[in-house]
């Protein structure tokens, strides 16, 4: 039996990325999958690639910092698929740089509202599906650099908005678990996929070297050879919202090749 057979997620902040690859996953494993992001020419792009004959997917253009656009995007799940079984959080602010003493405060309270509170609106307006379902999971997007961060870029505002994603997992674990809804964290770390790609070659651009060689420098820290990919992680969160880890939750999983380990 596939590992979501019958499922329904919902997942946010589906783009080209890690966003399409989860929603790719779930369809691949037998569930259906309802795509979130706020443009919508990219999910009706996710939606067509995944799934061409359209039974599996439905899509609507949500911005997670407007709580009517995220009840939208649950009521759509229940209308078209009669319920929601698990929802993945993709959907961030990660295009920010810099450190504390060059900080635009007003700018981190943005990323905070779409990282953290954007991710928590969300997750509530899934609650009710959830409950009546019998249970379900949360999965949440982290990041590798909210509890080791990276030398070669500063995101310190996206480590913390993240961090602080963690560490309210803990307490959503215990106050939904009485419901049988799960709560776990995925914390990536260089995902090869197009942002990373992104950044391989404009750093070999502007350094006039070549791409293998700053990708050395990202794969140089890690135990396995390789990065992980945005599949390497979607792989993972389709576990975390499947039955095969029905006894997991407020746990975070590092998907980094070894870079970090805890």
């Amino acid at each position: 039996m596939s590992l979501l057979a019958g499922k329904t997620v919902v997942v946010s902040g589906v783009g080209a990325g890690l966003g399409h690859q989860v929603a790719a996953a779930v369809v691949r494993d037998g569930g259906n999958a309802v795509l979130g992001a706020r443009t919508g020419a990219n999910l009706a792009k996710s939606a067509a690639e995944i799934d061409p004959a359209g039974g599996r997917t439905a899509y609507r253009a949500t911005d997670i910092t407007d709580e009517g656009q995220c009840a939208a995007l649950a009521a759509l799940a229940r209308e078209r698929f009669g319920g929601i079984d698990a929802v993945v959080h993709v959907a961030a602010w990660d295009s920010y740089f810099g450190g504390v003493e060059d900080a635009d405060f007003a700018t981190w309270q943005s990323v905070i509202d779409v990282n953290l509170l954007g991710t928590l609106r969300m997750t509530r307006a899934c609650l009710p599906a959830l409950r009546e379902g019998g249970g379900g999971s949360v999965v949440f997007i982290g990041t590798q650099s909210a509890v080791a961060a990276p030398s070669q870029v500063k995101q310190a505002a996206y480590a913390a908005s993240k961090g602080a994603l963690t560490s309210a997992m803990y307490s959503l674990a215990h106050e939904l678990g009485p419901d049988r809804i799960r709560v776990n964290t995925v914390l990536p770390g260089w995902m090869w996929g197009p942002p990373v790609q992104a950044y391989v070659q404009f750093t070999a651009l502007t350094e006039g070297v070549p791409e293998s060689e700053v990708l050395g420098r990202l794969t140089g820290r890690t135990a396995l050879p390789e990065l992980a990919t945005d599949g390497d992680v979607a792989d993972a969160v389709a576990f975390l919202a499947s039955d095969r880890a029905r006894a997991i939750t407020g746990q975070s999983l590092l998907v980094n090749a070894g870079e970090v380990m805890r």
